[in-house]
């Protein structure tokens, strides 16, 4: 059993061209014969539909956060199956990661602590604009800040000219970090963007895959693919975490499980649908934009995504809002996040939804992002009373209840602070959930549809 060898794409701070650098090598490496395996560090959704489009295989997630230390070489394996080369972009600044509250100094989740975890080199990217002879000091600041940090190549991103590329070359000499490529200022390779981060890949449609194009055209110019795929490397090989061990005896479930999906439902983990079928459910995606519910279908999942961006088409498919109460009226289980709460409740924005909820949700100016330690209120179709998750919360809307619910989390750090609704055989919620975490709520998920049917 051997590993496959991995580059972790890094920068100094958010914005420094990450998304475009990963993607377009994504693409560059498979485009030169390579089967690339793409990875996002973090919590990120909308990142992996880009990488997703670039390798032609799932972009998947590594956030210790979520599914803590022990999960991450194993879902590493287990998403790099079948690939030669993987390439996995970070979160936010090299060091930056979730803050515990009393050890300030450590970030848990950063990209450097998932490289150290996998034993992955890292490149950095590092915006050029407004400087030239002062990127010495940073690249040998990032590169000797941590010595379990192995930074073995520096991308140049958005220089200015031919002089200002040499000066670069000839500043990044004197730290011994070697210059990987150095990729010109490109005004028409951004992607459209708003108030939760880029524009999904789903809903920008062919548009982005010619963006996917134009970066992978890009990257393949500017950088030396040869010498970021010699680069790659990992640690040790790990078992592949696998979905059908995870969730354990499931031998007698059986049920189809409706999994929302289209340009209103794009916040999901890839492991997610192989966990629904590793615990005995047929997963059968349907667009709540414009198609009604699959035939059959005994439990339904509503993952995260903006659903604000598409209130009125959502309300105009009267039928599948319909057959979505009825589904729920009946006890069928119904998982929702984020997204999926807000499209349970009477109206968004004033537009009606489904109506299983008696709430009204409308967009807000403020943004909640945070990861949230959480403890189930009550047993449910998912957890049992008293089980502890770690989730993400990341929106601009807010839920006002029309009715008194039993909360679906509470936050201990917090005794005021809940989230959600547990009602009848539903679970909903704002925090996004790695169901690797938990898989034992998916197998009780299906579970619970396969017992409701008397099977």
């Amino acid at each position: 059993m051997t590993a496959t060898p991995a580059v972790v794409i890094a920068a100094p701070a958010s914005g420094s061209g990450k998304t475009t650098v990963a993607t377009g090598l994504i693409g560059a490496l498979r485009q030169a014969g390579h089967t690339v395996a793409p990875f996002k560090v973090g919590p990120d959704f909308i990142d992996p539909g880009y990488h997703t489009l670039a390798a032609g295989r799932p972009g998947r997630n590594l956030d210790p956060n979520l599914v803590g230390e022990r999960l991450i070489r194993p879902l590493y394996a287990h998403g790099a199956q079948g690939a030669d080369v993987a390439v996995i972009e970070g979160v936010m600044g090299l060091f930056d990661g979730r803050i515990d509250p009393v050890a300030t100094t450590s970030a848990t989740g950063s990209t450097a602590h998932v490289a150290a975890l996998l034993g992955a080199p890292v490149i950095l990217v590092v915006d050029a604009r407004g400087q030239s002879h002062s990127i010495a000091a940073l690249l040998h600041g990032f590169s000797t800040f941590d010595t379990a940090t192995r930074i073995t190549g520096v991308i140049l991103n958005r220089v200015g000219s031919p002089r200002h590329e040499e000066v670069l070359r000839q500043a990044c000499e004197q730290t011994g970090v070697p210059v990987l490529g150095a990729i010109p200022r490109t005004a028409d390779m951004e992607v459209p963007s708003r108030h939760l981060g880029l524009v999904t890949a789903v809903e920008y449609g062919r548009r982005a895959q010619l963006a996917v194009e134009a970066m992978t055209a890009l990257v393949a110019r500017h950088v030396d693919l040869n010498a970021v795929a010699s680069s790659a490397a990992v640690g040790p090989a790990s078992p592949a975490w696998d979905p059908v061990t995870a969730v354990g005896d499931t031998a007698d479930a059986r049920a189809t499980v409706a999994l929302a999906a289209g340009k209103a439902f794009t916040f999901g983990y890839a492991e997610h649908a192989e966990l629904l079928r590793a615990a005995g459910a047929d997963v059968v995606e349907f667009d709540p934009l414009s198609q009604t519910l699959p035939e059959g279908t005994d439990a339904l999942v509503l993952p995260g995504g903006f659903p604000e961006q598409f209130a009125a088409e959502l309300s105009a498919n009267d039928v599948v809002r319909n057959q979505i109460n009825d589904l729920a009226a009946a006890g069928g289980p119904v998982h929702a996040e984020c997204a999926g709460l807000l499209y349970l409740v009477s109206d968004l924005d004033g537009h009606p939804m489904c109506g299983v909820l008696r709430a009204s949700a409308r967009f807000t100016p403020r943004l909640k992002l945070a990861y949230r330690d959480a403890v189930a209120v009550a047993d449910s179709t998912l957890y049992s009373a008293g089980q502890r998750v770690v989730g993400h919360e990341f929106h601009r809307t807010e839920v006002t209840f029309n009715d008194s619910y039993l909360p679906a989390w509470v936050y201990p750090d917090n005794a005021a602070a809940h989230d959600g609704v547990i009602h009848n055989g539903v679970h909903a919620a704002y925090l996004h959930t790695h169901p690797a975490a938990t898989p034992e709520a998916v197998a009780r998920f299906v579970a619970h549809a396969t017992t409701r049917l008397g099977r």
